[in-house]
C-alpha cells in the first residue's frame, strides 16, 4: 500500500434503492386465464354519479383506489363474466391485480399482474388468492374474518382484499343497471 490513498467515486457511497417492480401478468393473459371459453372482452364504461360512488367507498375504499377497468367477457353472443383490472396501493406503491368474477356474482379468479414494494409479495401465492374463489357481494369478504392476513404482507393483504370487496360491490351495481 506505500500509504497511498485510494479514493472511492461518490457514487459508490450512495446508497440506491433496488428496484422490485415485478410483472406477473398481463391483462390480457388474465382474462384467457379467467374465461378460456370467452372469445370477446368487450370493454364496459365505469361512469358512476355521486351517490353509487358513495355506495361502493362506504362498502370498501382502498386506499389509492381508482375506478377498475372493466371487461364483458363473452363467447357467441353470451356474457360469460366481467373481468376487473384495478390497482390499490400496498405499503407505498401501487399492487396491479385482476379479478373475474362470473354470471352469477361469484369471484372465479384473483390475479396478481404487478408487484411493486419489497415485501409482501406472498399475496400472489395461490393458496392465498383461492380464498376469493366464490366470494360474493354479500360476503364480508374480510381480512381476520373469512380473509386470511400473510403475516408481513399484512397491508397488501388488507388493501387487495378491500380491493375485492370494491369490486364486488361494483360488480352487483352494474349488474342492477
Amino acid at each position: 500500500m506505500n500509504g497511498t490513498w485510494y479514493t472511492l467515486p461518490a457514487m459508490a457511497l450512495v446508497a440506491v434503492p433496488a428496484a422490485y417492480a415485478v410483472e406477473y401478468m398481463s391483462i390480457d393473459a388474465s382474462q384467457r386465464a379467467a374465461f378460456p371459453a370467452g372469445t370477446v372482452f368487450v370493454p364496459v364504461p365505469v361512469d358512476l354519479d355521486a351517490a353509487t360512488r358513495a355506495k361502493v367507498s362506504a362498502i370498501a375504499n382502498p386506499l389509492g383506489a381508482r375506478d377498475p377497468r372493466v371487461w364483458r367477457a363473452t363467447a357467441e353472443g353470451k356474457t360469460l363474466g366481467m373481468f376487473y383490472a384495478d390497482v390499490v396501493i400496498g405499503k407505498q406503491d401501487y399492487i396491479d391485480y385482476a379479478v373475474a368474477i362470473d354470471a352469477e356474482g361469484r369471484v372465479t379468479r384473483l390475479d396478481v399482474l404487478a408487484y411493486r414494494e419489497s415485501h409482501g409479495s406472498e399475496i400472489r401465492n395461490q393458496r392465498w388468492r383461492a380464498q376469493f374463489i366464490g366470494k360474493t357481494a354479500s360476503d364480508p369478504v374480510d381480512v381476520n374474518q373469512d380473509i386470511s392476513n400473510i403475516s408481513g404482507a399484512t397491508l397488501s393483504s388488507r388493501h387487495v382484499t378491500d380491493g375485492v370487496r370494491r369490486l364486488l360491490a361494483f360488480n352487483a351495481l352494474l349488474a342492477k343497471q
